[in-house]
C-alpha cells in the first residue's frame, strides 16, 4: 500500500510490551483511517460493558492517509476511547506534530491497553518504542510537561500529554498538544490518565511515501496558493474563529447565562475585535497556512490561545464580559487538561444551581474569582468540585429538583457554543452527533441562518446528512475541515489528494457510503453499550430549548417545537436506514458490510 503505512503500533502498559501489526488493504478501504480505524478497533476489541477506565479499555490515536503530507492543514490526529463521561463512543481531533511524526515513523495508529504500575510515558523514535518512567512529570500541568519534554527530547518532537485533571480521572479531561491544542472532549484524557500514561512523545527522521508524489506535491502547492488568494483570507488571519462571536450575537445564537439567552449585552468586550487588541501572536497546527490560534496576554499576564468555543462558553455563558479574565480561565483549563466547552457549561450550570439555592457554595454569575475557584476544585475533585467534575448530567441527577431541565447536554456531553431555541436543524445535529452534543459533524446553524429558519424540515434533514457524511471524510482522512469550510476548497480536490497519496481511485458516492458505514458502526457501539437503557429519547436536545424562550434579541419568545423535532428525527432515522429507536436495521448494516454488527446487536438486550 501507498499513502497508508499499513502498520498499527500496539502498546500494553500492564505488561510493558510493544508490538506492531499489519492491516489489510480491505481494512484500509472499508474504514480509511482516523475515525474509521478508531470506531472499528473499539467495536472489535472492547467487550460490551467494559469500564472506560479499566485496564482492558482501549485508548486509540489514529491518523489518516493524508495526515502528514504537505497538504493544507494535514497535521491532525484522532484520539478515541469509550467515554467515561457518556458511556458511549468518544473521540476528538487535534492538531499536533505527534501525528506527522507518527506517520513518518511508519505507523498509522496506536492502540494502548493495560495499566502501568507507575506514571509512565511512551517514547517513539522511528522504530524504537520505549515505555519509560515519568514520576518527575506526575502532577504537572500540560504547559510545564510539554516544556520539559521538549527540553529532554528536542524541539522537533510531537507530544500528547495530560494534565492533573486527566490524572485524577475527571471524565471530561482532554489530551493536550502544542500548548493549547485540545482533543477528546468526552474524557479521552481521563482514559489516558487511568492507564497512568502521562505523555506520548514521537520523533522521526523518515519520509512518507505517496503513490504519485509529484502529483501530490503539485496539488498541495496549488491548494496552498488557492487559500492565500481567497477574499476572506485576511479577515480570517485577523480573527479566525473569534469572528463568530459577532455572528452568533447577531443571529441570537450566542450562549448566555447557561443558554437562557442567545445574546449578551457585553459581547463587544469579548469579540474578535477585542481579541485583536490583546493579541500577541498567532500559531497553528502543522502544515497549516490559515493559522487560527490567536494568542493573547490574559488577566494574569500569561499567554492564552483563544477560539470561539472557549470564549463563548467561558464568557457569556457564565455572564463574564471581560476577555482578559475569560482568557485566564481558558489557559488554566488547558493547563489542567480540561475541556473548555464542557467546563463552561458546568460553570454556568453551577451558577444557576447556586441562584436556585440547590448548592450552598457561592458561585455567582459573572464572578471571575468564583469561576476560577470552581475550575481548581473540579480539576482536583475537591469540595463542590467533586460533584461538578462528573459533568452536568450526573450532577443534575444527584441534585434532583428537575435540574436536568437546565443541564445543557445530550447523552452526557455538554452542548457546544450555539444556542438553538430557534434552530431545529442545529438541535438535530447536536442530538445525532456521534459523540454527544458536539458541533463539528453538522454545523447546521450557519446554513439555517442563511437559508432561512423556515426552510422545510426535509431540507434540514437532508442538509444535515450531507454535512455529516462530508465531515466524516475529513475525520477519516485526518485533515482539518477549515480550508473546505471557510474557503470552499473543493471536496473534489481532497479526492484528488487521496488518489495521489494512495493510488486508489474513489468518488464522493463511495466515500459517503464509507461515512454511512462508520456512522452506523458508531451508533451500534452506543446501542451495544447502553443495552436496555437505549432509546430514541437519548437523541433529544436539552429541555430548556423547548420550554424557556429567550427574553430578548432576534430569537425573543421562540422555542423549539417538540412535534417538529420528533418528525425531523424520525425522518433522519428513515433516511439513515435506522429504526424508530435510532438503531441501524439489519438490512442497513448488511448493506454497509457490517453483517457481523447486525448479528451481535440481535442478541443485545434492550427495551
Amino acid at each position: 500500500m501507498k499513502g497508508w503505512n499499513g502498520r498499527i503500533l500496539r502498546i500494553d502498559l500492564g505488561r510493558s510490551r510493544t508490538t506492531h501489526e499489519s492491516y489489510t488493504a480491505d481494512f484500509a478501504m472499508q474504514f480509511i483511517g482516523g475515525r474509521g480505524f478508531a470506531a472499528k478497533i473499539l467495536w472489535d476489541e472492547m467487550m460490551p460493558g467494559t469500564d472506560p477506565l479499566a485496564a482492558e479499555s482501549r485508548l486509540i490515536f489514529a491518523a489518516g492517509p493524508l495526515t502528514g503530507f504537505v497538504l493544507p492543514s494535514s497535521g491532525k490526529l484522532v484520539v478515541a476511547a469509550k467515554s467515561p463521561l457518556t458511556g458511549g463512543y468518544g473521540e476528538g481531533q487535534l492538531g499536533t506534530h505527534a501525528s506527522v511524526n507518527l506517520r513518518k515513523a511508519g505507523f498509522d495508529a496506536i492502540v494502548i491497553q493495560g495499566k502501568a504500575d507507575h506514571p509512565c510515558l511512551v517514547s517513539i523514535d522511528d522504530d524504537v518504542v520505549q515505555i519509560l518512567r515519568a514520576d518527575s512529570l506526575s502532577g504537572l500541568g500540560t504547559i510545564e510537561t510539554e516544556r520539559r519534554l521538549k527540553q529532554e527530547y528536542g524541539q522537533s518532537v510531537g507530544s500528547l500529554v495530560i494534565g492533573p485533571a486527566g490524572e485524577r480521572l475527571v471524565p471530561f479531561a482532554t489530551i493536550i498538544s502544542m500548548g493549547g491544542r485540545s482533543g477528546g472532549r468526552p474524557g479521552i484524557g481521563a482514559v489516558m490518565g487511568s492507564k497512568r500514561l502521562k505523555a506520548v512523545v514521537v520523533h522521526s527522521t523518515k519520509s512518507m511515501v505517496a503513490a504519485r508524489p509529484n502529483e501530490l506535491a503539485s496539488l498541495g502547492s496549488e491548494a496552498y496558493k488557492g487559500i492565500l488568494s481567497k477574499p476572506g483570507y485576511k479577515s480570517w488571519k485577523n480573527q479566525g474563529t473569534m469572528a463568530t462571536v459577532d455572528w452568533a450575537q447577531n443571529n441570537g445564537a450566542l450562549p448566555t447565562f447557561n443558554f437562557r439567552e442567545g445574546t449578551f449585552d457585553d459581547f463587544e468586550k469579548i469579540n474578535g475585535s477585542a481579541m485583536e487588541a490583546m493579541k500577541v501572536r498567532v500559531r497553528g497546527c502543522p502544515n497549516c497556512n490559515m493559522t487560527c490560534g490567536n494568542v493573547v496576554s490574559d488577566a494574569e499576564t500569561e499567554e492564552s490561545e483563544l477560539d470561539y468555543e472557549n470564549v463563548a462558553m467561558l464568557g457569556p455563558n457564565i455572564g463574564l464580559g471581560d476577555l482578559a479574565k475569560v482568557s485566564a480561565l481558558n489557559r488554566i483549563a488547558d493547563d489542567y487538561g480540561l475541556d473548555t466547552i464542557s467546563l463552561g457549561s458546568i460553570i454556568g450550570f453551577a451558577m444557576e444551581c447556586y441562584e436556585r439555592r440547590l448548592v450552598e457554595e457561592r458561585i455567582e454569575w459573572g464572578n471571575f474569582d468564583d469561576a476560577k475557584t470552581l475550575v481548581g476544585e473540579v480539576a482536583s475533585r475537591k469540595g463542590i468540585g467533586e460533584l461538578f467534575a462528573q459533568g452536568t448530567r450526573r450532577a443534575a441527577q444527584v441534585l434532583g429538583h428537575e435540574a436536568l431541565r437546565w443541564a445543557m447536554q445530550v447523552k452526557g456531553l455538554e452542548v457546544s457554543a450555539y444556542d438553538c431555541h430557534s434552530a431545529p436543524g442545529m438541535a438535530l445535529a447536536f442530538g445525532t452527533s456521534p459523540i454527544g452534543a458536539h458541533h463539528k459533524d453538522g454545523f447546521m446553524i450557519s446554513w439555517e441562518a442563511s437559508a432561512g429558519r423556515n426552510a422545510s424540515d426535509l431540507e434540514k434533514v437532508e442538509k444535515l446528512l450531507e454535512l455529516q457524511r462530508n465531515r466524516t471524510i475529513f475525520e477519516c482522512f485526518s485533515v482539518c475541515r477549515f480550508p473546505w469550510l471557510q474557503f470552499s476548497l473543493e471536496l473534489d480536490l481532497y479526492l484528488k489528494f487521496f488518489e495521489a497519496a494512495t493510488g486508489v481511485e474513489t468518488n464522493l458516492i463511495d466515500l459517503h457510503n464509507t461515512s454511512d458505514r462508520i456512522y452506523a458502526l458508531i451508533r451500534a457501539f452506543w446501542v451495544r453499550e447502553y443495552g436496555s437503557e437505549w432509546s430514541c429519547s437519548l437523541d433529544q436536545p436539552p429541555a430548556r430549548w423547548f420550554e424557556e424562550p429567550p427574553r430578548k434579541g432576534p430569537t425573543k419568545g421562540e422555542t423549539l417545537k417538540r412535534e417538529q423535532y420528533d418528525q425531523m428525527l424520525n425522518c433522519y432515522y428513515k433516511k439513515r436506514g435506522w429504526n424508530s429507536q435510532g438503531i441501524p436495521t439489519k438490512e442497513t448494516l448488511n448493506r454497509l458490510g457490517l453483517d457481523y454488527v447486525s448479528r451481535e446487536l440481535a442478541v443485545t438486550p434492550r427495551a
